[in-house]
């Protein structure tokens, strides 16, 4: 069986074609950061413009590079949801209008169980049930994963997800959007004990996320800072700061696998590519005895070929959509 998997939940426009065993074929994925730059994050009405354009180009590219046409695709996967309700409709609206002009089945996935699934799509492949922390510009969220289709939400952020803590510090540092990657190069150069920000652990049990504290005291340690005409060691500053993020982060998932007996730890999304999370919770997870599963870079952001993957697995449980099925901007899982 091949799928073909579209993915426009929020600035990127993705394909991908896979086969049933879980071999990605094509995966593309057309950023638009060049036109939100200048805006210091995402504009909803200019992504959705721009999926439109890059849709039809995004997918022939995908099925070019699988070298494979319409003919030999067996199923169509899509984002339903979470995300920017226009950028949503682009992507899924498309993927309905194929599959019923083609006569194929076509299935909605959550961009959420995408990020939780990806680690299935590179070798090793950790065996169910797992801890899954799922951490992006829009999620922050820890999940038990019993199998493909059965998720179970553990603790999620209260205010700001990490990524989008990641974005605002940076445009109040000047560092320009996204922000994620430029904080994490200047951190290597940087002093993680520089400064001392908070951790928001919200109580012994909870597994719950805050950050909006924590970028409020980098505002204030960089207003502190400006006022006394100090110098600002901005690498010092994104160093301690994620820092912070990445304790809260790790010490989280490591409480949520032993609360519930898991012996494997699944990292995903955006902010999973991040090298000091990645590094701090592999040396955590080896320290505690759990094995850790992290996707590959390319795989932790936004893409299709996740999307198609999920896919597979809703398509076998049945779950298929209907011409008039909706996109949904937030996410039942969360």
């Amino acid at each position: 069986m091949l799928i073909l998997a579209i993915e426009s939940s929020c600035d990127d426009t993705a394909a991908a074609v896979l086969e049933a065993e879980n071999r990605i074929r094509s995966s593309v994925v057309s950023s638009q950061n060049e036109i939100h730059t200048r805006f210091g994050g995402i504009v909803p009405e200019l992504a959705s413009r721009r999926h439109i354009e890059m849709i039809r180009p995004v997918v022939d590219e995908a099925l070019e590079q699988a070298r494979v046409g319409l003919d030999g695709i067996d199923l169509i996967a899509a984002t339903q949801g979470p995300g920017l309700v226009g950028s949503l409709l682009v992507g899924f609206t498309f993927a309905k209008a194929l599959a019923l002009a083609r006569g194929l089945p076509c299935v909605g996935v959550d961009h959420m169980a995408g990020h939780l699934l990806s680690c299935l799509l590179e070798n090793p492949q950790p065996a169910f049930p797992y801890t899954a922390l799922i951490v992006s510009g829009g999620n922050t969220s820890l999940f038990a994963v019993d199998d493909p289709l059965t998720f179970t939400r553990l603790g999620r952020t209260r205010d700001d997800a990490a990524g989008e803590a990641f974005d605002k510090v940076a445009k109040l540092l000047g560092l320009g959007y996204p922000g994620g990657p430029v904080i994490s190069r200047l951190a290597a150069e940087g002093d993680p004990a520089a400064i001392t920000f908070p951790r928001a652990w919200l109580g012994t049990d909870s597994l719950d996320f805050s950050f909006s504290g924590l970028k409020t005291s980098v505002a204030a340690q960089v207003d502190n800072q400006r006022r006394q005409d100090s110098p600002l060691s901005v690498p010092d500053i994104c160093a301690s700061f994620q820092e912070a993020v990445v304790d809260v982060l790790a010490d989280k998932t490591l409480a949520a696998a032993e609360r519930m007996g898991h012996q494997r730890v699944v990292l995903g999304g955006g902010v999973a590519a991040n090298p000091r999370l990645r590094s701090v919770l592999a040396e955590r997870c080896a320290r505690s005895g759990l094995t850790l599963f992290m996707p590959s870079p390319a795989l932790c952001t936004d893409n299709a070929a996740m999307i198609g993957l999920a896919g597979y697995y809703r398509f076998l449980g049945g779950h298929l959509v209907e011409a008039d099925a909706d996109a949904y901007s937030r996410s039942p899982l969360n």
